[in-house]
């Protein structure tokens, strides 16, 4: 949870100068920006840190190839970064770069200092060493004979190096992890880290020689070798504020936030707090990890040649829709799918239909009617008593949705101011109102309404778009929001409106035809075609009135949302459910369960006692793809199933994977996992 406080310091990590900024850079530093301008919205005092890690022997390698000096190097590559998040509209307050003298003057120092009070030690050190990765692996890490992370080669290598005893705080670490259960968000992946954590924690290689690496800090006790990226790139975050203080006088560091993506999880959340511990230095209060943006279902990766480049996006579509569609389809913690369909569909459903098309109704009616100037409220009803009421519960829950860094669920609640309005207009049919001389009054009242309850969504979504947030408030003849928006009544009447923008706020993006679908198939014969498995997101837990020991659950499964009652009480919490992605059975026959209608049901693996064990999606998956058997058989998707077809499936736990006779349970190639013991049926 981030604590609400008068300073918030954010850090994103730093962005490897090498590579080119694409989707996933370009969230993670776009999540920073519209957390430090919600706070800012709300008063606090802010700090935001971003920059690039700048050594390293990939970096040798590259300045090599060109000619040029390293320096040189990363003088020209960090200004990619740098440029994408101007063009970005991404405000941060300070860059920092691991060849800054300030910078590896304090590594220099926090090595000195373990060194002095025997945290660091040398010895021989022999393994298999991936270039490509910059770090050693053990036989046993190796994927067929090549390093896990990228599949590149690898080489034996036998040198000295100095290691840093992380060994020694691996219970400190359990126990603080422990004793601040909202340390590491969202829960599960500190559950994650606890995994990591019951093997024995080894010390930490923290060197290379010179003589294989000079393009590094030296270690200040030893010149022949040269601090390896733990102790380079993981201190940033502390030596870029050592000397900086909020307006109290407070210190900035610990930081408030410290953002990363789930891939970089152990390293920020394991090395780097031990070495914290050893230093002295308090650690951050939250750590967050975020998901990673998928492409075809896959990663992105330069290797796959999948990887999104943001910048012809907004280009053609404008930088805030761009923000605002990274913010509003990806739930913290969870995977996302970036596709063209998705952007245009939720950039025409939510900001030009539902945003623009009433902000466009009120501007035109107004300055139709009343002369350019916004009118005032003049009589007062059941409709505008709702409509304002639900204005300020969707204001309050922004709040708590911050506190909770639920963002797209706070997206999808500012959107229902617009969706009220819109609905609002229909009933009170202003363009009926404005024929009526009698009915002026009303007109004005329908008008001003309107238009303060858009205000309000403007001024909510100003964090993700401030530029198109800005322009729509102009056009409704106010400046940019600010503190002094986040209430009901800042309309007077009076105020001059502005032209729209040419050709609308948010214009509608043309999509492409599509084909017709196929005719459906024939029911099938082959169990395995009869059971249609989908990935589903828990999105809400309640329990059920009527039985004690059900849950009620709210499902996403892709654009559906469905609701289905499960015995889980004595297995799962509702904070363990909360966003978890499951395995429900899609085609099941909706049934009433103690007078709510079930739409299906998560399987689940026979746990101890009684327990349930829910099935675990691949890490990529996301909310509706389809979990299939690696058999050659057509699957039905209209065929409703009942519990006996999943029955005759047999389903069980070997090696905790889901099997069916010989054939395994899988999401694009990835196995379906449940963590039950082997033979535990799976219902």
């Amino acid at each position: 949870m981030c604590t609400m406080q008068k300073s918030f310091y954010v850090t994103t990590p730093i962005y490897y100068v090498n590579d080119a900024p694409h989707i996933g850079h370009a969230y993670t530093s776009t999540l920073a920006d519209v957390l430090t301008r919600f706070h800012q919205l709300y008063d606090y005092e802010t700090f935001f840190l971003t920059g690039t890690d700048e050594h390293g022997q990939k970096v040798q390698q590259a300045a090599e190839a060109h000619g040029v000096d390293p320096q040189a190097h990363v003088d020209e590559y960090n200004l990619h970064f740098k440029e994408l998040w101007k063009e970005m509209d991404i405000e941060y307050d300070h860059f920092i770069r691991t060849t800054d003298p300030d910078h590896k003057a304090f590594v220099q120092k926090c090595l000195q200092d373990l060194w002095d009070k025997d945290e660091i030690y040398a010895k021989e050190y022999e393994g298999w060493y991936s270039v490509s990765e910059e770090r050693f692996f053990s036989e046993d890490e190796l994927i067929d004979g090549k390093d896990p992370i990228g599949g590149k080669d690898v080489e034996w290598i036998q040198e000295k190096n100095y290691f840093f005893k992380m060994g020694q705080y691996q219970q400190r670490l359990i126990d603080y992890i422990n004793d601040n259960p909202k340390w590491i968000l969202p829960d599960f992946r500190k559950n994650e880290v606890l995994g990591f954590l019951r093997q024995p924690l080894q010390d930490l290689c923290i060197s290379r020689p010179a003589n294989r690496l000079s393009w590094g800090i030296p270690l200040p006790f030893d010149a022949d070798f040269v601090t390896y990226v733990w102790f380079d790139a993981l201190i940033n975050y502390v030596s870029a504020v050592q000397n900086r203080k909020f307006s109290d006088g407070s210190p900035l560091w610990p930081a408030s936030l410290h953002l990363i993506g789930k891939d970089i999880l152990t390293t920020h959340c394991v090395y780097w707090p031990t070495m914290l511990m050893a230093l002295g230095i308090e650690l951050p209060q939250h750590i967050l990890a975020h998901g990673w943006w998928l492409n075809g279902g896959a990663k992105m990766s330069k290797s796959t040649g999948n990887v999104v480049n943001p910048t012809p996006y907004m280009e053609n579509y404008g930088v805030d829709s761009f923000r605002y569609f990274l913010i509003r389809d990806m739930v913290i913690g969870q995977d996302a799918t970036f596709s063209d369909d998705a952007f245009f569909r939720r950039i025409n459903a939510d900001l030009a239909n539902d945003l623009g098309n009433g902000l466009n109704r009120v501007h035109k009616m107004t300055e139709k009617n009343f002369a350019g100037e916004m009118p005032s409220c003049q009589v007062w009803g059941e409709a505008e008593d709702a409509l304002k009421e639900q204005c300020l519960a969707i204001l309050d829950q922004v709040q708590k949705d911050l506190a909770e860094i639920r963002l797209s669920q706070m997206v999808e609640e500012i959107m229902g101011i617009p969706r009220a309005v819109n609905r609002y207009l229909e009933q009170k049919a202003p363009w009926h109102l404005a024929k009526d001389p009698e009915k002026r009054d009303e007109l004005a009242t329908v008008m001003w309404v309107g238009a303060e309850a858009l205000r309000l969504a403007l001024a909510l979504l100003s964090p993700i778009m401030p530029q198109k947030s800005a322009e729509g408030l102009k056009m409704l003849g106010l400046g940019p929001a600010d503190s002094s928006h986040l209430r009901w009544g800042v309309i007077m009447g009076g105020e001059k409106i502005n032209p729209a923008p040419e050709g609308g706020l948010f214009p509608r993006i043309q999509l492409p035809k599509t084909q017709a679908p196929p005719a459906p198939k024939a029911a099938p014969q082959n169990p395995l075609a009869r059971v249609d498995l989908r990935v589903a997101q828990i999105s809400a837990v309640e329990d059920h009135p009527n039985a004690d020991s059900l849950y009620k659950l709210s499902l996403k499964v892709g654009a559906e949302e469905r609701t289905v009652c499960a015995g889980l009480k004595s297995s799962y919490s509702p904070a363990d459910l909360q966003d978890r992605l499951v395995i429900l059975f899609a085609n099941l026959k909706s049934t009433k369960l103690r007078g709510i209608e079930s739409q299906g049901m998560l399987l689940a693996a026979d746990g101890p006692e009684n327990t349930a064990i829910l099935l675990e999606p691949p890490a990529q998956s996301k909310a509706g793809d389809r979990a299939v058997f690696d058999a050659k058989v057509d699957l039905q998707e209209d065929f409703v199933a009942k519990i006996k077809d999943l029955d005759r499936l047999k389903l069980k736990v070997e090696n905790q994977r889901i099997i069916s006779g010989d054939f395994h349970l899988q999401i694009e190639e990835q196995a379906v996992l449940a963590a039950a013991k082997d033979g535990a049926k799976v219902r």
